[in-house]
């Protein structure tokens, strides 16, 4: 199953007039200056996909004229916070941020308004009062997770290692999940701080101690960042063979481990799809193209300062090792010369990616 495709064409949407008094609106409206700001260098997706996926769409929307000032926080609210202020001082036309923490950019986000400049939060729901919001619909992941584990290892005992306790994309994805574990028995289950797939092997470590290795049948990880910790985790503790571990993202490794079983699943995000989607979503809030915007913004969400926040949910993939052609490969997220290194070619060739 190949990406659903989030484009829209702005020329269709009344060329390139804005509306009329609007003095928001640059004369020039391929004169944009977009400021995007990302969360963290720890889950690779960000400045390999997100970036630069972002960046070409608004170099496409705006004949090659529009700037994008880039900053990430590598997992620094604080210094995301300064990196926003920068650049609402700096009078960018409008501000795309995946927030570090959700609640604490709101006083940015509040900020970013009073002077004038609208906020469209991305992949994670930032508090305040964004425009809009772009990312993947959270909860179904989470289901997706959940569903998947619940198939494999229908009955049994499992560890739960969630998401960052200050990201609300965790609390989807673990609501998500639960709703789909029927049957099966969370043994024990950790929030990771952070992310950070050197706590996620810590917790797992813990659990391992606490209830044995045979007692572990599944590990739901909410994303492969700590799914990897988790292998890392079962092997020093002896495992050779590893129990359905799920995760998200399709990280690079991670595909590489499903294709060695050593992982059992992640949730593919088309990264083109949302980072198309925002790029197009923020040229049409500067345009003031209002149809286009609308069109682009067809769902709604609600945070816990914010009602109707008009949103773009993009779909989601189960990615397992049958479809790995037909999913990251499809869609140019990942070669098979890049997945399929010197050490996994025979694992490649048994699920004919070779």
């Amino acid at each position: 199953m190949a990406a659903v495709t989030l484009s829209f064409s702005l020329a269709a949407c009344g060329g390139a007039q804005g509306k009329d008094g609007d003095d928001a609106a640059p004369s020039d409206l391929n004169d944009i200056t977009i400021g995007l700001l990302m969360p963290e260098k720890k889950i690779s997706r960000y400045e390999a996909f997100d970036f630069p996926i972002f960046k070409d769409k608004v170099d496409e929307l705006t004949d090659g004229q529009g700037v994008v000032r880039y900053a990430n926080a590598n997992g620094d609210q604080t210094a995301q916070n300064r990196q926003m202020r920068s650049m609402v001082d700096a009078k960018v036309d409008v501000i795309v941020v995946d927030a570090v923490d959700a609640a604490a950019v709101a006083s940015e986000v509040k900020y970013a308004k009073e002077q004038g400049i609208p906020v469209i939060a991305y992949d994670r729901l930032a508090e305040g009062p964004v425009d809009a919001y772009v990312s993947f619909n959270n909860t179904v992941v989470g289901e997706v997770q959940g569903r998947s584990l619940a198939e494999a290892v229908p009955g049994e005992s499992i560890v739960m290692i969630n998401g960052s306790p200050a990201d609300p994309n965790a609390a989807m994805f673990k609501e998500g999940a639960k709703g789909e574990l029927t049957g099966l028995t969370v043994a024990k289950e950790y929030d990771t701080d952070g992310w950070d797939p050197q706590k996620a092997k810590k917790n797992m470590a813990e659990a391992i101690k606490q209830l044995g290795v045979s007692k572990i049948k599944g590990v739901l990880s909410a994303n492969d960042g700590m799914a990897g910790g988790v292998v890392e985790a079962l092997k020093e503790a002896g495992v050779t063979d590893m129990p359905p571990i799920t995760g998200q993202d399709a990280d690079i490794e991670a595909v590489r481990r499903i294709v060695t079983g050593e992982q059992y699943m992640t949730v593919y995000k088309p990264y083109p799809n949302e980072a198309e989607a925002a790029a197009e979503m923020a040229v049409a809030k500067v345009r003031s193209h209002d149809i286009q915007f609308d069109a682009l913004t067809r769902d709604s969400v609600d945070s816990p300062t914010d009602k109707d926040i008009p949103a773009a949910l993009v779909p989601v993939i189960e990615l397992t090792r049958d479809n790995i052609k037909d999913t990251v490969v499809a869609d140019g997220v990942h070669k098979v010369d890049e997945i399929c290194v010197a050490e996994i070619r025979e694992a490649c060739k048994a699920a004919k990616l070779l």
